[in-house]
């Protein structure tokens, strides 16, 4: 009898343990199997089909647009993700195209000598207003330091100066950069001070005629050639009301050393120009030059489309996750190597092809998350985040009820890593959320190990922090799992130097896409949580953002 009672009470402990498995916490119970979904197979599949030649780089308002969009729209619909925007994959975002002939020379005059400056080679001039002809004649140029106007730390460099009719040279970056305090601005990490677009648009603010940005690699965070293949050609901005005549008719780049040559050739001392320029107190100067040069522009207005999907939530489908990453790239271009198709395999094919495996694994869900998750492929981010800044400015679902941004831009393509570097680490609790993650992967946190060359505002996770939502933009960056930390810097700047926006960024067979695998999974159990608990990731003390947020709240 005795046995036959130990039986029976084992019976019902096993039956017990088999029903406490099975109705464990949902988070918990639907986060595995799908995550384990995501491999290499969809990865390789997703990255090599955008960066074939058939795509033509995927450069917006080209022939590779609608071929680019639509092969998105039907991998989401095999997916069977509903159409994000009404009964539409597609968010129309109206840009023009400005396809700009400036002069062979800038023409520096009324100092020492009179210099010509040589297109490409020395500097490169555009402009964004929807104008014929561009002319600047004797435009007194003034040395404006950083060209910052930043009232919570007592900085004016326009202080007392009225720039109209005038042309402001400036410094890139921030005068945190060339400190050794790391209170000073935000020290070595740049502020949103430091970018070049800011810097354009406060010229514009103060009424400047032109603005020439003074490039160095290491203040700016790539080389010359970025720029000369990046601001050459037709350039993409968003359509306004004013046709953008509230820009600086001439906006502009030097190199560093042409930039010695007109700061030599004035008729002021030249002496220690950058250390003048970061020290408190600034005040603006002319350099006793008049700059001369002339553009002409072709010009078309267009349509592009951001592409999005969704899964609608099963209890609160009125809040919001959104996961982002740009579909384009370059185009076809200038011969290099006798290439002229631009790929962006890693920039940002890779990056794509991780949020399509992680929409494919949410969509194979056996029950939906509780929030909203929606997947937002985004156009024109090599243009200034236009594709983005549009759906921010425009969104189809409220700011203020969109809880999160998860935002992926390139992949880590050589291998497993043992860091996720978060770019922007210390803006928001996303970053604990990624930690607790990171560690079940056995990895470990590093924040941006390059902080100077302002990532954060680099991409389109950007475009949602400025309107408030919390947004994390990480992947495993400078760790590598078997081959360590120097391996990984290693390969880090050889794309930057050798591929990054060059015809050579293309998928090759020798890709190892275990990071990608690993960093899709923790990106998928991020948004998973969020959507399936109670959690409203927070801006933290410190962050440029956390009022935009408040207010909204």
């Amino acid at each position: 009898m005795k046995n036959s009672i130990l039986f029976f009470i084992g019976i019902i402990s096993f039956y017990l343990f088999l029903n406490s498995s099975c109705s464990q916490d949902p988070a918990t119970s639907q986060s595995a199997a799908p995550a384990d979904a995501i491999d290499t197979t969809d990865i390789d599949y997703f990255l090599s089909e955008l960066s074939a030649d058939k795509f033509l780089g995927r450069k917006p308002c080209t022939e590779g647009e609608p071929i680019t969009i639509n092969f998105i729209e039907n991998e989401f619909k095999k997916m069977g993700l509903e159409p994000g925007n009404g009964n539409s994959y597609f968010q129309e975002v109206p840009l023009v195209e400005i396809d700009a002939a400036p002069s062979d020379g800038m023409f520096i005059n009324g100092g020492k000598q009179n210099l010509k400056f040589n297109y490409k080679k020395d500097f490169m001039t555009f402009t964004q207003q929807v104008k014929e002809n561009i002319n600047v004649e004797n435009s007194e140029l003034i040395f404006c330091g950083f060209g910052i106007v930043a009232p919570e730390y007592g900085w004016n460099d326009y202080a007392g100066i009225d720039m109209k009719g005038k042309t402001a040279v400036i410094f890139v970056n921030d005068p945190g950069y060339y400190s050794e305090d790391p209170s000073f601005f935000k020290g070595k990490t740049m502020t949103y001070y430091g970018r070049w677009d800011y810097k354009y648009e406060e010229a514009a603010r103060q009424g400047a005629e032109g603005v020439i940005l003074i490039h160095e690699t290491g203040a700016a965070g790539y080389p010359w050639f970025v720029v000369a293949n990046s601001w050459s050609g037709g350039l993409l901005s968003l359509q306004s009301p004013d046709d953008n005549m509230s820009r600086c008719p001439v906006e502009a780049w030097v190199t560093f050393d042409a930039a010695k040559r007109i700061f030599v050739n004035s008729k002021v001392d030249a002496n220690n120009m950058l250390q003048r320029a970061s020290q408190k107190g600034f005040k603006p100067f002319s350099l006793g030059m008049t700059m001369n040069t002339k553009i002409k522009n072709t010009f078309k207005k267009d349509i592009s489309n951001n592409v999005i999907a969704k899964i609608t939530g099963s209890e609160s489908p009125d809040e919001y996750i959104i996961y982002t990453s740009h579909w384009d790239h370059m185009g076809i271009g200038q011969v290099v190597n006798g290439d002229s198709i631009y790929n962006g395999a890693l920039d940002n094919a890779s990056g794509s092809a991780t949020m399509f495996s992680i929409a494919k694994a949410f969509a194979e869900m056996k029950e939906k998350p509780k929030r909203t998750v929606i997947f937002l492929s985004v156009t024109a981010e090599e243009q200034g985040l236009l594709g983005s800044l549009w759906y921010a400015q425009n969104p189809i679902y409220p700011i203020d009820k969109t809880v999160a941004n998860i935002n992926m831009d390139g992949a880590a393509i050589i291998g497993r890593m043992k860091d996720l570097t978060i770019t922007g680490h210390g803006q928001s609790t996303m970053d604990d959320i990624a930690a607790e993650e990171a560690k079940k992967q056995d990895r470990y946190i590093l924040p941006d190990q390059e902080p100077e060359k302002g990532y954060f505002f680099r991409s389109d996770h950007f475009s949602f922090a400025k309107v408030g939502v919390p947004a994390l933009y990480a992947k495993g960056s400078y760790d590598h799992r078997e081959k360590g930390k120097e391996y990984a810097m290693g390969k880090r700047k050889e794309f930057t130097t050798t591929n990054y926006h060059q015809p050579s960024d293309h998928y090759t067979d020798d890709w190892d896409l275990h990071g990608a695998v690993e960093d899709a999974q923790l990106f998928f159990n991020v948004g998973l949580r969020i959507a399936n608990e109670n959690l409203y990731p927070k801006w933290k003390e410190g962050s440029e953002f956390k009022n935009v947020r408040e207010l909204k709240d």
